[in-house]
Formats: structure tokens, C-alpha cells, sequence
């Protein structure tokens, strides 16, 4: 094992039952990155084999055989690529722990001879560089390759390039604050520094939430507010019926990356907007996109929203309080093969214990959204006067994105944010039939 004049000030000793630990804690880790791996090309099997043959008799006229075929085949290439991306991600884990590389770069880093936060930003950032890299070639292939293929990429290179270059430096502006602040905490305030490093990023998170439609999703995408018009006075004449206050209408150029489309709410309170995107409003009716926006509006009056801004306000006070439990222990670096103790590298370790947790949590964070789109659709169906509208505003999105008509219900149960259409489209029927 590893033992660094920093674990302790009169040199390193492990018993052979300290050293079965350490080893018990990597080969635990181990299990689980290949279970997971195994566990998700499991589910990703099933997922396949659950796909029907038919088109669903709810979307006879909407899916031609043809169109039907090409969603099919759009999940697949996507399912098995996927499956050799996290193929690659596995190995390239499993090589990391076992030849020592984090050590590595640790030493490397702290040979910079800064001090210990901005050698825990720079550790971050060369690990978020060096997965970048190893990244992108996926990101280019999936682009402007799958997406090309089924017809949804209008990505130029130009714009790929500006994107990378943009969202980069996002990350390094808003990941250096972050950084510097929990790193701050954790090192000077003792036992309460996880309870400080929570209130501080939630309020953060809360921060960012504010600017994002205002300074940052402009960066990249032009929101131009949406113009006189049938759309704009059905809207407004909706939105006045439910007493919901309009701070903004906008459409987004979302055309100039894929002809995808969707829409959705951006900003809490006064900052709030309505953004949809220009493949949404070229692809349907007044009627349709009204009842899209009614069932935005329901996520809102249901406060869904809020709850799932608690959640995660929550879930990361847990994830820091364990986290603080599990700060600068020996064992823990040993069983990594980690020579010096930080407090940016048990970030990183504890990342890797706390996984199953964090699995466990997406799943219940995915079965209340399920929910609440459930609930967003009825407030939509049962507030505007042409539920039909929305019923086939929904079969429209489902077909000009290639959407999985027919996934298995584990992979919906694990993976899901939303119900499968049918299941919306059925619950529908039954409320207002």
C-alpha cells in the first residue's frame, strides 16, 4: 500500500487485517462499477426486446410503417452506442483505479506548488478536461453522425465548436466559485463546514436558477419574444383565465441545432419565462401549443416545481452531511493507492461510495416527476377547453422525435423523468371521456 508522510506524522502501519479491509473497499467499489454496468446492459436488453412490431393502435394514422420503423431503428443505434460509450467509460474506470492514475495526477498537480484549494481546482479541472477529451470524439459521432442520419442534426460545426467553447467556460467560471467556496468550508470550519457548504450551494443553485434565462441561456440561443398574433392572444387569454401572471413569451431558435421540439418554463418568480421553441410553433396548431403551455402552467400551479427544487435541496444536504463523515480517512486513500490526504481527493473517493445511494435517490426523484407530469396533464385537460388538442400535440412530439412508444417497464421505472406517452395518452382518455 501507499503511505504518505501526510497520513500520519510518525510513518504508516497496516496490520494485515487493515490491509484486508483496504482491499475489501476496492474490490466492493469494483463489484459495483461492473453490476451497475451488467445491471444497465440488462435493462437496455429488455428494453429492446419490449419494443412492438405494430404501431400502437393510438398512433394508426399518426406513425406510417415507415416512420414507425425509423423510431425503432433510432433506438436502437443510440441503445448500442450508448452500451459501447459506457463500455469504454468502464475500462478506462477500471484502469484508473488499478494502475493508480488518480494518485498520479495528484502528485502531478501538487507539484504546482499552490496551495491546497486551488490545487483541489485544479485537480477537478484537469480530471473534467481529460474526460472532455475522451468524450468528444462521441459527442462529434453522435451529433453529426446518429442524429444526422434520422434527420434531426442542423448542428454546423461552427456552432458545435462555439457551444464547447462556451459551455467550457461556464464550467470553469461557475465551477471555480463552487469549488472554492466548499473547499474554503470544509477546510477551515471544522464539523460544521458540510452545513455551511450546503446552505451555501443551495442559495447558489437558487442564484443561478435567477440569471440562467437572463444572462446565460442567451449565450447560446436567441429568445426573441413572441410576436401579435392568434398564438400570442390565446395564450394570454388562457393564462389570464387561470390567473397565472405571464412574465414573458418567447420563442427560441432551437433550429439551429436540431429540429427536435419542445418547450418549457425557465427562471423562478419575476424572472420567470415561457420559451418555445420555433420547430414547436412550425409544428402545430394554436390549439396544440396552447394545451402544451396549460399543462406548463399546471406544473406550476401544482408547485411541482418547488417540490423538485426541495428535493434536491434535501437530497444534497444528505449527500454532504455523509460526505463529511467521510473526509481525509486514511483507509479510504489506502484502498486507493492515494499517497496524501485532501480534501478534494475524499470528494472524489467519496463519490464512488456514495453511487448506490445516488442511484436509489434518481429513482425516487424520477417517480415524482412521473407524477407530476400525470397531475401537469390533467390541470391541462381539464382547464383548457380542447383536451383533444393536447392529446395530439402529444402524438406529434412523439413522432417528429422518434420517441420509444413501447419501452419496458423497468428501464421506465429506473430511467424515466416522464410517463411513456401511451400511458399519458390513456390516462387522458379516462378523464375526459
Amino acid at each position: 500500500m501507499y503511505c504518505g508522510q501526510s497520513l500520519t506524522n510518525t510513518g504508516c502501519f497496516a496490520t494485515d487485517d487493515s490491509i484486508a479491509f483496504m482491499n475489501t473497499i476496492l474490490l466492493i467499489i469494483i463489484a459495483l462499477l461492473v453490476l451497475d454496468y451488467g445491471f444497465e446492459l440488462l435493462v437496455e436488453f429488455l428494453n429492446i426486446k419490449h419494443l412492438s412490431q405494430e404501431v400502437p393502435s393510438e398512433f394508426k394514422g399518426v406513425y406510417s410503417e415507415e416512420k414507425y420503423q425509423q423510431s425503432q431503428a433510432y433506438l436502437k443505434e443510440n441503445t448500442y452506442f450508448s452500451l459501447f460509450k459506457q463500455t469504454i467509460d468502464l475500462f478506462l474506470m477500471l484502469a484508473v483505479l488499478y494502475f493508480g492514475y488518480l494518485n498520479s495526477l495528484d502528485l502531478w498537480v501538487r507539484g504546482l506548488g499552490f496551495n491546497s484549494i486551488i490545487t483541489g481546482i485544479l485537480f477537478f479541472f484537469s480530471i473534467g478536461f481529460i474526460m472532455q477529451m475522451i468524450h468528444m470524439p462521441f459527442s462529434i459521432y453522435h451529433t453529426f453522425y446518429i442524429e444526422k442520419k434520422y434527420g434531426f442534426n442542423t448542428t454546423t460545426v461552427k456552432t458545435f465548436i462555439l457551444d464547447l467553447i462556451k459551455s467550457t467556460l461556464l464550467s470553469v467560471i461557475i465551477g471555480s466559485i463552487m469549488l472554492f467556496a466548499i473547499l474554503l468550508f470544509f477546510e477551515k470550519l471544522g464539523a460544521m463546514a458540510w452545513l455551511v457548504a450546503w446552505s451555501f450551494l443551495s442559495i447558489f443553485q437558487i442564484i443561478l436558477m435567477i440569471v440562467a434565462p437572463i444572462l446565460i441561456m442567451p449565450l447560446f440561443n436567441k429568445f426573441i419574444p413572441l410576436e401579435s398574433g392568434d398564438l400570442r392572444d390565446a395564450i394570454e387569454s388562457y393564462a389570464k383565465q387561470q390567473s397565472f401572471k405571464l412574465k414573458g413569451i418567447f420563442s427560441m431558435d432551437g433550429s439551429k441545432r436540431s429540429t427536435k421540439s419542445n418547450a418549457f418554463f425557465t427562471g423562478i418568480g419575476k424572472w420567470r419565462r415561457v420559451v418555445l421553441l420555433d420547430t414547436l410553433i412550425s409544428k402545430h396548431t394554436v390549439p396544440e401549443l396552447v394545451s402544451v403551455l396549460a399543462h406548463e402552467i399546471g406544473h406550476f400551479k401544482k408547485k411541482h416545481i418547488l417540490k423538485l427544487i426541495s428535493f434536491s435541496i434535501f437530497t444534497s444536504g444528505i449527500t454532504f452531511f455523509i460526505m463529511s463523515l467521510f473526509l481525509n480517512n486514511s483507509l479510504l486513500f489506502n484502498a486507493f493507492n492515494i499517497q496524501n490526504l485532501s480534501i478534494y481527493m475524499s470528494l472524489v473517493l467519496f463519490g464512488f461510495i456514495f453511487s448506490p445511494i445516488e442511484f436509489f435517490l434518481g429513482i425516487i426523484a424520477n417517480m415524482a416527476s412521473r407524477k407530476y407530469e400525470f397531475e401537469a396533464d390533467h390541470y391541462a385537460v381539464t382547464t383548457y377547453p380542447d383536451p383533444a388538442a393536447f392529446v395530439s400535440a402529444l402524438k406529434k412530439l412523439s413522432k417528429d422525435n422518434l420517441s420509444n412508444l413501447t419501452p419496458h417497464p423497468l428501464k421506465v421505472f429506473l430511467e424515466y423523468s416522464h410517463p411513456p406517452v401511451l400511458n399519458r395518452i390513456k390516462t387522458i382518455q379516462s378523464i375526459t371521456q
